[in-house]
């Protein structure tokens, strides 16, 4: 199991802006330090956490961030139409758009999905596969 997820950025500012955006609409709770932002799914008491959490930091050799070639961190949103608002939000908020909300035909029938990249250029897709949605051929 993934536990954690970390990608690099210059200006946290930026960053904090883009996936403030984002993440707390899914659940994400965001603590910010002098290392960075972390953002983790709350953990009912007596429970161990189930999702990996999510972390933007500057660097740690305080060379300049760069996102990787191939490198996507993806985050499952509960309906279609959560994916497609977190999307916008996440433009309005300095985000670059790598694929507008919808169907894949790579993809299964329900796979619902836009992809982005914040403002350090790490690729982010955001995705829905609900039953109740309709599906590509529906």
């Amino acid at each position: 199991m993934i536990a954690y997820v970390t990608v690099g950025a210059d200006d946290m500012m930026r960053a904090k802006a883009f996936y403030a955006a984002l993440l707390p609409a899914l659940g994400y709770e965001m603590t910010e330090g002098p290392e960075g932002l972390s953002y983790a799914l709350p953990v009912p008491q007596g429970q161990r956490p189930v999702h990996p959490d999510f972390y933007v930091k500057p660097t740690f050799d305080r060379r300049p961030a760069t996102a990787g070639n191939g490198v996507m961190v993806a985050f499952e949103a509960q309906t279609q139409q959560q994916v497609r608002e977190l999307h916008a939000a996440a433009l309005a908020a300095g985000g670059r758009d790598e694929g507008a909300p919808g169907f894949r035909a790579a993809y299964g029938p329900r796979f619902y999905v836009g992809y982005l990249r914040d403002p350090q250029g790490n690729k982010i897709a955001l995705f829905s596969s609900n039953p109740e949605d309709p599906g590509r051929d529906d």
